[in-house]
């Protein structure tokens, strides 16, 4: 039986190997215990109005930036593209709405829902209470690619920054999943591993920027390692909004299997639980969504960290309602924190991966101080 949630090690002691003979520590005590059940109507309506808080987000989004965009012009960008027969706007500010800022929100919104969903996941699958969605080395294969492409010229012809990164992330999660068939999928071996990929690739990248970059190439490329939506364009908004709705569907469906992974791998298997072919299905999900995401972006960090350990603070450890409201929370996180990075210091404009850290350090302070872990 697991351990009474209520004893709560904090995140040193989830990575302290335990002594032998020894229960492993309770991931129940990773989250907060679990709240009273609400009913279906009750949960239903709470989902609505996070879902409508998300949608006023983006609207609200849109309008911010150097040239003001009235709620009028908004509406009328969108009649327009909804062939309602509305008077259209002047091809300049038309351009501007709907070719750079709305692909550019509802980027950052499939965007923050990946990595929120990819955090979940990580941090129950590996019970570990500092996982992210770059716990498995994606985002320093995305970046060795991306590097690779743009200081070096490999496949700058066929794939591009988006390809090269895409392939650079893949052959990273490809490198990881050969050295754990050797060693297993237990939950200390993945974060091992991955840390390990992780700085194999970040260490190829350094060596290319230094071998070969000039200084304004260099600029360039620490620009996109720190994450920007400026490149945000209709046909990368597809690609995400295919990836993103498939990965979640299947990590909610593995809701189930989450939570008794939560408890343990020993747990998980008394309760039927296929252990190791659900871990690797969700190592798969998360690399895929992660790969996107960095590909498409660039690394932006705390996201996947700090919002899965909120939204489980206030809604209790269940993924079959954790994972749903991370997504819509990860989704508004970084449509608002993409508005900050633009008007925040404008006309210049922030990496938002800068912004995210900022804000991010002291708000996963506060949730170790309030779970009592600091």
């Amino acid at each position: 039986m697991p351990a009474d949630p209520a004893v709560r090690p904090g995140p040193v002691d989830l990575l302290r190997p335990a002594a032998r003979g020894a229960a492993p520590p309770p991931v129940a005590a990773t989250v907060p215990p679990p709240r009273a059940g609400r009913s279906a109507p009750t949960q239903a309506g709470l989902f609505l109005v996070a879902a409508a808080v998300l949608v006023v987000s983006v609207a609200a989004s849109v309008r911010i930036g150097t040239t003001a965009v009235g709620w009028a012009d908004l509406a009328r960008v969108l009649g327009t593209r909804l062939g309602l027969g509305v008077e259209p706007l002047p091809p300049l500010v038309d351009s501007l709405v709907w070719d750079l800022r709305f692909p550019r929100v509802l980027l950052a919104a499939l965007v923050g829902a990946s990595l929120a969903v990819c955090g979940t996941v990580l941090q129950a699958v590996t019970r570990n209470a500092l996982a992210d969605p770059y716990l498995l080395g994606v985002s320093s294969g995305a970046s060795t690619g991306a590097v690779a492409v743009v200081v070096l010229g490999v496949g700058a012809s066929t794939l591009g920054v988006t390809g090269g990164a895409l392939t650079g992330a893949l052959l990273s999660f490809g490198l990881l999943l050969v050295l754990l068939r050797r060693t297993g999928l237990d939950s200390a071996r993945i974060v091992l591993t991955g840390v390990v990929v992780g700085q194999l690739f970040t260490a190829l990248t350094s060596l290319i920027l230094m071998a070969s970059a000039d200084a304004d190439t260099t600029r360039a490329v620490t620009h996109w390692l720190l994450g920007s939506m400026a490149p945000a364009r209709w046909d990368a908004v597809v690609v995400c909004a295919i990836v993103a709705p498939v990965g979640l569907a299947v990590a909610w469906l593995c809701s189930h299997a989450l939570d008794g992974l939560a408890f343990g791998a020993d747990t998980a298997a008394s309760l039927g639980i296929g252990v190791r072919q659900v871990r690797l299905l969700l190592l798969v999900v998360t690399a895929v969504l992660t790969s996107v995401a960095v590909a498409t972006v660039g690394a932006i960090g705390f996201v996947g960290l700090i919002v899965p350990h909120g939204v489980r603070f206030l809604i209790g450890p269940l993924h079959r309602v954790l994972l749903p409201y991370a997504a819509l929370s990860g989704a508004v996180f970084l449509v608002w924190t993409d508005a900050l990075a633009r008007f925040a210091f404008a006309p210049r404009e922030v990496p938002v991966g800068v912004i995210t850290a900022l804000l991010g350090v002291p708000l996963f302070l506060l949730v170790l101080r309030r779970r009592g872990e600091l």
